[in-house]
């Protein structure tokens, strides 16, 4: 994430909607992809979810359009209706505003469902009985991909849920921003699906993505994780198909990326990402995360990033960033 600056000289923040210094009212203007005091900008107004405190991103003041290009997005929200729920849509645009931020800084194409139904994106972010068991019983709702539709569920903005569930499936690490970069990457694959050299490609590093996926699944929570797993994949649940491997290698390259510009925004590196390489990239990244780790360290908190990237896992990430370059003509 680069740094913002308010006009008063003092540092804004991605998700401020106000100048703590000035108190200036703020907002993410998307096509300067920057941080804007909204004073200053008479051509711009607040998205329609900014009423509901979940949104700071800005519109064009003349447009009959109430949202905002990130709000756009969305085809379901959480039933507001129901305790929570304002909060955790808030956790949710938070995180889908990251990911679209991400997305467009890598120069991705990015159209919403409603202007595309046929290749588009959209989100839906839904409950279930395990939130709302009164409203929705007897139902269970799995954050995935299908269709162009992004769907997570809601349960996965409670930090509580969603620690005890890393606890309970032994993860290394499970964030609201990582569900995000992830099903995303299933998105991304459906784009690339028609690219005859992008397919041909991919079985020579994840294996056949035709492999029966429920019963792919069922085995590896069944059985693990393969023992030797850190050598070939970025995680455990990537082993448990070949396009869980895809989706997961690619939540981890935004993931790198996004750390990344955050590094070289604060004089931690002095390349921006997107300069450099991808074999720089890789060692920026490793000298980077080790002092991330320390410091975590120093303050009494876990690793902030458990992973080894082992050699056949830097080549799945070089197979992403190549990705990246052939979807970027598909605009």
């Amino acid at each position: 994430m680069r740094r913002f600056q308010c006009t008063c000289g003092e540092p804004i923040f991605f998700d401020n909607h106000q100048c703590l210094n000035c108190g200036a009212r703020v907002g993410f203007d998307p096509d300067s992809m920057t941080m804007v005091p909204l004073e200053s900008r008479s051509d711009l107004t607040y998205c329609a979810n900014h009423d509901h405190g979940v949104c700071n991103w800005l519109r064009p003041a003349a447009s009959a359009e109430s949202l905002c290009r990130a709000c756009h997005f969305n085809r379901t929200i959480p039933n507001l209706a129901l305790p929570h729920n304002t909060e955790r849509w808030a956790a949710l645009e938070r995180a889908k505003k990251r990911l679209l931020y991400s997305l467009y800084r890598l120069e991705l194409p990015m159209t919403d469902g409603w202007q595309d139904p046929g290749r588009g994106l959209l989100f839906d972010f839904l409950d279930d009985a395990r939130t709302q068991p009164e409203t929705y019983p007897d139902t269970f709702i799995t954050s995935g991909f299908a269709g162009g539709v992004i769907t997570i569920n809601v349960l996965e903005a409670d930090d509580v849920a969603r620690t005890t569930a890393q606890a309970e499936l032994r993860e290394r690490y499970r964030t609201l921003l990582g569900h995000f970069r992830h099903e995303s990457g299933h998105y991304f694959w459906s784009l690339l699906l028609e690219d005859e050299k992008a397919t041909g490609m991919f079985a020579d590093l994840f294996g056949d993505a035709s492999a029966e996926y429920r019963q792919s699944l069922e085995h590896y929570y069944d059985q693990g994780p393969p023992a030797d797993w850190e050598q070939r994949y970025i995680s455990a649940y990537a082993s448990s198909h070949p396009l869980e491997d895809w989706a997961e290698t690619w939540s981890h390259y935004l993931l790198m990326h996004d750390a990344l510009e955050t590094a070289q925004a604060h004089g931690l590196i002095d390349t921006p990402p997107l300069a450099s390489a991808f074999v720089e990239r890789i060692s920026q990244w490793q000298a980077v995360s080790v002092g991330l780790n320390e410091m975590n360290q120093s303050v009494g908190r876990e690793d902030a990033y458990p992973f080894v990237i082992s050699v056949q896992v830097r080549n799945k990430l070089a197979y992403v960033d190549a990705m990246i370059s052939r979807l970027r003509t598909l605009q």
